[in-house]
């Protein structure tokens, strides 16, 4: 363990932006676009972002005894294990052929969790939401806003040309990575390796608190029946949903186990809070494992699961715990822009969003 002590948080660690209540608005206009054009075409809503998902997953969340002081904080302060649910999606707005090849995100749902809550964060439940990539597209809100409003301009349209563009993209992407160069930017935009999702390690991108100091969190596989699925291209150009069928198949016959683990922050002039495109250095501030996720083998899209999870429920960085508060600019402007899609879901089809009980 480095012996650099990890930053104590406080209020002051962020910095709010002067136009950050604009920003939000903007977003949720941008968010009404995708959400009323695809909602149209589908005579369902979906999510704004995140809208495909090719997973999901009943697990339980262990955590681990004996942690040091320093990562015993929060939902981790003492050994438990508890119920959760997971999602793996891809992270547009529309739901696209699997050809098109975008970032892939894990959300999780842990349930039955005891302490303050976050404000407005109902039930008891903490989400973590994540990417299978270490930083942000975006510096700040302002600049992400940008890259959305393109998105829903280009919402449900030209899904050939999209197709098209993707699979050049990732060739773009395979040569820069062969150089030691990856970009965010081309892998948002369709250029994303088509990989396995169960084999991917998640980020959260973002801080938050941890407690009395400053983490980032990531999930990691360590089974051996993920971890050879780690970087395996799934073949998408004739199946739309060839990933989710991947994973169904998979999941069917395996155990999969992850690692959760913690980044904490120990120097603000290097892992800051209101930049995430900045990646924190390992080698100053490792990644240290607080818990175990595992998910035995099912059904990933057993129709009954989908409904609970995918229509009934919703995933928030915001839904939680005071102790796990999100942090910095783009973490402050998704607060609002969650529950707006969420409600435009709840009020197109009808079916209350809840958070679940314990085991429910």
């Amino acid at each position: 363990m480095t012996s650099t002590s990890p930053v104590i948080f406080s209020p002051n660690v962020e910095t709010m932006e002067p136009d950050e209540a604009q920003t939000i608005d903007d977003l949720n206009a941008a968010f009404d676009k995708i959400l009323s054009t695809t909602a149209r075409d589908y005579g369902h809503a979906v999510r704004a972002v995140h809208a495909k998902a090719h997973g999901v997953l009943k697990a339980v969340l262990t955590v681990h005894d004996g942690l040091p002081p320093e990562l015993a904080q929060g939902l981790f302060s003492r050994p438990q294990a508890y119920d959760a649910y997971l999602r793996i999606s891809t992270n547009a707005g529309d739901i696209l052929p699997d050809a098109i090849s975008l970032p892939r995100g894990l959300a999780i749902k842990v349930m039955g969790v005891s302490g303050q809550r976050l404000p407005d964060a109902a039930g008891s439940t903490q989400d973590f939401v994540l990417v299978n990539g270490p930083i942000f597209q975006a510096k700040t809100a302002e600049k992400f806003l940008g890259s959305l409003k393109m998105l829903a301009k280009t919402t449900d349209r030209l899904e050939g040309t999209k197709k098209t563009i993707s699979t050049v993209l990732q060739g773009v992407n395979s040569a820069l990575e062969a150089v030691g160069v990856s970009s965010t930017t081309v892998q948002s935009m369709g250029g994303a390796p088509n990989v396995d999702p169960l084999g991917e390690t998640y980020f959260s991108v973002t801080p938050f608190r941890y407690g009395d100091y400053i983490a980032k969190f990531s999930v990691k596989p360590v089974s051996s029946a993920l971890t050879k699925l780690t970087g395996r291209k799934i073949d998408a150009d004739d199946h739309n949903d060839a990933i989710r069928d991947a994973v169904q198949m998979e999941m069917r016959h395996l155990t999969a186990v992850w690692e959760f683990r913690v980044q904490l922050c120990r120097d603000l002039s290097k892992q800051p809070i209101e930049d995430p495109t900045v990646q924190w250095d390992e080698t100053e501030a490792p990644f240290l494992t607080v818990a175990t996720l595992q998910a035995a083998s099912q059904d990933s899209w057993s129709p009954d699961q989908v409904e609970k999870v995918d229509d009934q429920m919703r995933f928030s960085v915001w839904t939680g715990l005071e102790a796990h508060r999100p942090l910095g600019n783009i973490n402050r402007a998704r607060k609002a822009p969650y529950e707006h899609s969420a409600q435009f879901r709840e009020r197109f089809n009808g079916c209350p969003i809840h958070e679940p009980d314990r085991g429910s």
